[in-house]
């Protein structure tokens, strides 16, 4: 009996461990893989922000980080390259980050970018504000319709302590160079990726995303929802694309076509007037004009750029219908050159009209203020046609001799002229009219 408990014990106990070695080894598996996949699962959802600061990138924006927060995104990344925008559409934006329960991170990618004026505060309010090597910050001076602020302006002062407030105010929140925030307001202060890391401004360069996310991996950020720890270093990224209509405001927010609508407009409109009942001219012209006229309000415009632009249509349209010797149109392309080189001269913005753009657009206006100056010039010097003026230089023939002192007949254009001459002249006689006295003509030998 004794011999048989032994061998039991034995296939007990090792039963038992075998059991317990199995169960830890499952217990190891799944803990391993669900720390594995909670790692490889965080997503980070992001956007490209490129171009203008403006009403169109502002609601693009909100959009895509309202939609990061339903999905449950761990984090919102945003892609900027911008020379500055809207200090309107600016503040939407931070409203949208200091409200934001879930980390954003800004980062100024690719080599070449920049975050310039309306940027710059964007990156300041950012969870995590990070560049590429070759990028730069800062320059962030409010610019207004005027194309800038003049010394001793209380408004630009005013728009300059505000702005320099607030740029202060998200440096201080997000623990960054409160000083340095306030400069680039004040003084256009800017600085490289490198300078700005040093200068406490950001908090890391990386090359790109995936050296980004190792970074400021397990990094601790203060949300509207409170203390989250980031978790990127595994992070999916998925890309929010822009709505077929903020595209398309985005896109027209370029000073390119902003330009080139409003003149096209204005072009329309002025053959409209000129030409009553065209239709076409006039719709389009409208159309255009109101199209340029919604780009210019989302960008920094200089309003002296558009009353020389404005000018220039009217007095071009002017040489038309005034002699004035070709004064009206040099004065109108004068107005037109001058106008598109202020139209966005707004230093520290970085928006402006390319050379590209204006320099066929002004030769085009050129060729055809020439072809009006030929068209007037042409019209002064033609001959008569019509008229009394313009039987003078026309041929007849004498139908009864024509004997001076006394007239005679003479039959051209169908009909018979009482017609005299400093010469006897027989019937059958080509004859030319030198001058028209009322109802009688002077006329002479027609010569071969």
């Amino acid at each position: 009996m004794s011999g048989n408990i032994l061998p039991m014990i034995m296939h007990v106990s090792d039963t038992f461990y075998r059991r317990l070695f199995c169960s830890a080894l499952l217990f190891q598996f799944f803990f391993f893989s669900v720390a594995t996949a909670d790692a490889a699962g965080k997503r980070v959802s992001s956007i490209a922000l490129k171009g203008s600061v403006n009403p169109a990138s502002a609601q693009y924006f909100s959009r895509a980080l309202d939609k990061a927060r339903t999905d449950g995104s761990h984090a919102f990344l945003v892609e900027l390259d911008t020379p500055g925008g809207l200090v309107s559409s600016l503040r939407e934006m931070v409203q949208d980050v200091m409200a934001s329960e879930i980390p954003v991170i800004v980062y100024v990618s690719p080599s070449g970018s920049q975050a310039a004026s309306a940027g710059a505060l964007l990156m300041l309010s950012a969870h995590v504000a990070a560049m590429s090597p070759g990028t730069e910050i800062g320059a962030a001076h409010p610019v207004g319709m005027g194309g800038g602020d003049k010394e001793g302006d209380v408004m630009s002062k005013k728009a300059a302590s505000d702005l320099a407030a607030f740029a202060r105010s998200l440096a201080e929140e997000r623990g960054r160079n409160a000083r340095w925030a306030e400069d680039a307001v004040r003084e256009s202060r800017a600085s490289s990726a490198q300078e700005a890391l040093a200068a406490g401004v950001i908090e890391v360069v990386a090359d790109d995303t995936k050296a980004l996310f190792r970074a400021i991996d397990g990094k601790l950020v203060k949300t509207a929802g409170g203390e989250v720890r980031l978790q990127t270093s595994r992070a999916i990224i998925e890309k929010i694309e822009p709505a077929f209509q903020e595209k398309a405001l985005m896109m027209l927010a370029d000073p390119n076509l902003a330009y080139i609508f409003f003149l096209a407009g204005l072009a329309g409109i002025y053959f409209e007037l000129s030409n009553p009942g065209a239709i076409f001219p006039g719709v389009a012209g409208a159309i255009s004009l109101i199209l340029g006229l919604y780009a210019m309000q989302m960008l920094p415009v200089n309003i002296t750029g558009i009353i020389l632009l404005v000018l220039a249509a009217i007095f071009i349209g002017l040489e038309l219908f005034v002699t004035s010797g070709g004064i009206f149109a040099i004065a109108g392309l004068i107005a037109l050159f001058a106008g598109s080189l202020m139209l966005f001269s707004t230093p520290g913005t970085g928006i402006e009209l390319s050379l590209l753009v204006f320099l066929p657009v002004f030769l085009v206006f050129v060729s055809a203020v020439a072809g009006i100056i030929w068209v007037v010039a042409r019209s002064a010097v033609r001959r008569q046609v019509s008229g009394i003026e313009g039987m003078i230089g026309e041929t007849g023939t004498v139908f009864r001799d024509i004997t001076p002192p006394f007239t005679g007949k003479v039959f051209f254009h169908g009909e018979l002229w009482d017609a005299v001459a400093d010469t006897p002249i027989p019937s059958g006689t080509d004859v030319l009219v030198k001058e028209v006295d009322g109802l009688q003509v002077h006329v002479t030998i027609k010569q071969d």
